[in-house]
C-alpha cells in the first residue's frame, strides 16, 4: 500500500499571521489539498498560536465533515491538558504527541520513551478513549526497546522523526547512513504491530529512498517543503507531486 499524504498546513497560517489579515486561507488551501488527494490535514497548535490558531480547529474539522468525511484530521502537539481540551472539541481522527517544549521553532526530536514512559502510559488513555489514534514522535535510531516501551503504554503508531534524514539533503552518504536507523525503528515498530507514520523535511526527492527502504510506512505528514513547493507549482500540482512521490498513482 502507497503511504497517504497528510497536508501539515502550519507554515500556510504562519505565512497569514504576519498580517492582521485572512489570507492566505487555511480553510481555502486545505481544500485545493484534499481536493487533489491527499488524505487529511495536520495542524501543531502551540500555545503561542503563531502557527495555526485555536480558532482555526474547528474550521477543518468542518471542512473535513461537510467536503471530505473520509479525510483525516491529525493534531499534534505536546499532551497539557489545553491540548486535550483543544482535541476534545474537535475529535480528531489521530493525535500526535510531541516532545516539544514550547519556545522551540519547530518539532526536533523524538520522546525519551525510557525516562517519559510513566507520563506518556498516564496520558494516552484519554485521547484513545476520545476515539483518537494515538502515535508518539519518535527518533529514528534503531533503538528497538525504545519502541517497544511505545507499544507497552498503548500507541496505535509512531511518526518517525525525519528531521536528520531531511539535512542530509547535500549529503547522500549520510542520508544513507540515517535511513538505515529509520529502516531498524520503522522494522522494530512493525513487528510490534505498531503503525508507523513519518515528518519533517520529507520532499519529493527524498521521500522515494525512505518508501523502498520502509515499504510499509503509512502515513507522511508534511508541511515546510510542500508549502514551498505550492509557491511554485501550487497547491494542487504539489500535491500531486508528493503523491507521485509517496507512491500513489495519480
Amino acid at each position: 500500500m502507497p503511504a497517504k499524504l497528510s497536508v501539515n498546513v502550519n507554515a500556510i497560517a504562519m505565512l497569514r499571521n504576519r498580517r492582521d489579515l485572512p489570507w492566505p486561507s487555511v480553510e481555502a488551501l486545505g481544500r485545493i489539498a484534499l481536493k487533489a488527494g491527499a488524505s487529511g490535514l495536520t495542524v501543531h497548535p502551540r500555545p503561542d498560536q503563531r502557527h495555526v490558531r485555536f480558532s482555526d480547529l474547528p474550521v477543518i474539522r468542518a471542512l473535513l465533515d461537510d467536503e471530505f468525511p473520509d479525510a483525516e484530521f491529525n493534531i499534534e502537539g505536546y499532551p497539557t491538558q489545553e491540548f486535550f481540551d483543544l482535541c476534545a472539541g474537535v475529535e480528531p481522527d489521530q493525535v500526535t504527541l510531541v516532545p516539544d517544549d514550547p519556545s522551540q521553532a519547530t518539532s526536533d526530536h523524538g520522546w525519551d520513551f525510557r525516562k517519559h514512559q510513566d507520563f506518556l502510559a498516564g496520558v494516552i488513555g484519554p485521547y484513545k478513549k476520545m476515539g483518537c489514534r494515538v502515535s508518539l514522535f519518535a527518533d529514528g535510531d534503531g533503538d528497538a526497546e525504545a519502541v517497544a516501551i511505545a507499544k507497552a503504554i498503548g500507541a496505535d503508531r509512531i511518526e518517525l522523526y525525519t528531521g536528520p534524514y531531511g539535512g542530509c539533503y547535500d549529503a547522500p552518504e549520510q542520508a544513507a547512513v540515517v535511513l538505515d536507523g529509520l529502516g531498524k525503528t520503522a522494522d522494530a515498530a512493525t513487528a510490534l504491530g505498531l503503525g508507523v507514520n513519518a515528518g519533517h523535511d520529507l520532499t519529493v526527492s527524498n521521500l522515494p529512498a525512505l518508501l523502498r527502504r520502509i515499504p510499509q510506512l503509512a502515513e507522511a505528514s508534511i508541511g515546510h517543503a510542500l508549502t514551498a513547493e505550492a509557491l511554485e507549482f501550487g497547491m494542487a500540482e504539489t500535491v500531486r507531486r508528493f503523491r507521485r512521490a509517496c507512491g500513489q498513482s495519480i
